[in-house]
């Protein structure tokens, strides 16, 4: 196995290109490859024989943990019996037409149809386009722009990157493009005016947004985008009236509300929906990661009925919708959702994600709060975040050259456990499998400890 091990490292450093990697030096060998052979659980092994527990559940995806044979057994069932075949002109599996069934029975009130691709990237491409196509049919074509937050995440594409906050996503690739525009975080940790309540900050970011809208000209936006929590760009949940002065605000000016539920979809935050969990009321939804906890790629769209029905008056003004993707609906991805549903529901994963995750919170908070260098910890359902700071009481922030947080999160994956070190910020972020397990959450405090006391004393 060593000498097998030892060749794949090899050709992973001539040949793989790797996405978010230092390219020069993962090449030169300057950084670690690991390769992973195996996972059950929580756990995942490599080739070396170290095993992890994947406190971030892979990227925020392997809702049921890993492992899971009916997952397994769908995928190679279908497989052995369809492998693949197009959802173009009306055509349809068992598995892609009862998975859509399940979302949509799952959904929050007033979801219609489920638009299906591969990843979170494409889903939200297919989403910038149906908003286009829908201000097209309704005769407004000047209302276009689509604003999303800086800090949010929504793809690695030219207009999901471009609808993405984060500077990583954008530096040397020209991005963001128009019509794409961004308004405030709502980092309360962040504000700029400590003095600020939560509620007054949140209706400090409605007023920002509002702002906005007016510049640009209420006729000439058609969206707004925003994950239910930051995900990518901090783990940050909303303060307190966020969402509810954010949707009057919309509202307002007949403006589309796209939520995106790649990471929040199907239990995170211990709701089927986040959207549920903070009252959102979504004319689309973007799913992804959990909806097959990662065991096949795919991806989704969910259209309300009031979009639902301009798309149709659309098609039967125009013709056929001229959008699709070859593996949209493939049913071995299909299949894996389909299981992977069940068995969500079957393991009472919702519950424990609500229940063990606000547990581990509660632990994480109580074993780092009082720690010098750690500004807040937070976080909802199955998700948290500890950020760090210079100084806590003058909330000064470490200069991003020292690399406070991905210094962390190398020393908690020494001990064994997996969190990921966020961009924009020195925050260690956690979202592991929704079967974590109370122990197991107990595993990862203690290590973070260790961590935390190894590079901040």
């Amino acid at each position: 196995m060593l000498d097998r091990s030892n060749e794949l490292t090899a050709w992973d450093r001539d040949h793989f290109f790797h996405p978010s990697t230092h390219m020069g030096q993962h090449a030169r060998g300057e950084t670690p490859t690991r390769i992973i052979t195996d996972a059950e659980g929580v756990t995942i092994t490599d080739s070396e024989g170290r095993s992890s527990l994947d406190a971030f559940a892979g990227l925020y995806c392997v809702n049921v943990g890993y492992g899971r044979q009916e997952i397994a057994e769908a995928i190679a069932e279908q497989a052995k019996n369809l492998a693949y075949y197009h959802a173009y002109v009306g055509h349809g599996t068992e598995a892609s037409i009862t998975l859509a069934k399940m979302i949509i029975d799952r959904a929050p009130a007033g979801m219609s149809r489920v638009y299906f691709g591969m990843s979170g990237s494409d889903a939200n491409e297919t989403n910038i386009k149906l908003i286009w196509y829908y201000n097209n049919v309704l005769g407004r074509p000047e209302k276009k722009k689509i604003i999303s937050r800086h800090r949010g995440y929504h793809g690695s594409g030219v207009m999901t990157g471009s609808l993405t906050g984060l500077a990583t996503f954008h530096n040397a690739f020209d991005l963001p493009r128009a019509p794409i525009l961004h308004t405030e975080a709502p980092y309360y940790f962040r504000r700029e005016d400590r003095s600020m309540s939560e509620e007054q900050f949140a209706t400090h970011c409605a007023e920002k947004l509002e702002e906005l809208i007016l510049a640009e000209g209420p006729d000439t936006v058609a969206a707004f985008i925003g994950e239910p929590i930051l995900g990518t760009g901090g783990i940050v949940p909303p303060p307190a009236t966020y969402w509810e002065k954010i949707q009057a605000v919309l509202a307002k000016y007949d403006i589309l509300l796209v939520v995106d539920e790649v990471v929040t979809g199907f239990g995170r935050l211990g709701t089927m929906f986040g959207s549920d969990h903070y009252g959102l009321r979504p004319d689309l939804i973007t799913i992804a990661k959990g909806l097959t906890s990662a065991y096949a790629p795919l991806s989704g769209s969910i259209v309300g009925e009031k979009m639902w029905n301009v798309l149709v008056q659309g098609s039967d003004a125009m013709g056929p919708i001229g959008h699709g993707w070859t593996y949209s609906a493939h049913p071995i991805c299909a299949a894996a959702g389909v299981a992977n549903l069940k068995l969500i529901d079957e393991m009472g994963l919702v519950e424990n994600a609500g229940t063990v995750g606000a547990y581990f919170r509660a632990e994480l908070a109580s074993a780092l709060e009082g720690h010098a260098n750690v500004g807040e910890v937070r976080g909802d359902g199955m998700m948290a975040a500890v950020e760090f700071v210079r100084d806590k009481d003058d909330r000064v922030f470490f200069d991003v050259s020292e690399k406070v947080g991905p210094r962390v999160a190398a020393a908690l994956a020494a001990r064994g456990v997996l969190g990921r070190g966020m961009p924009q910020g020195d925050i260690l972020g956690f979202a592991p499998p929704l079967c974590l397990t109370r122990e197991e959450a107990d595993i990862v405090v203690a290590r973070a400890v260790e961590a935390v006391n190894d590079i901040l004393g």
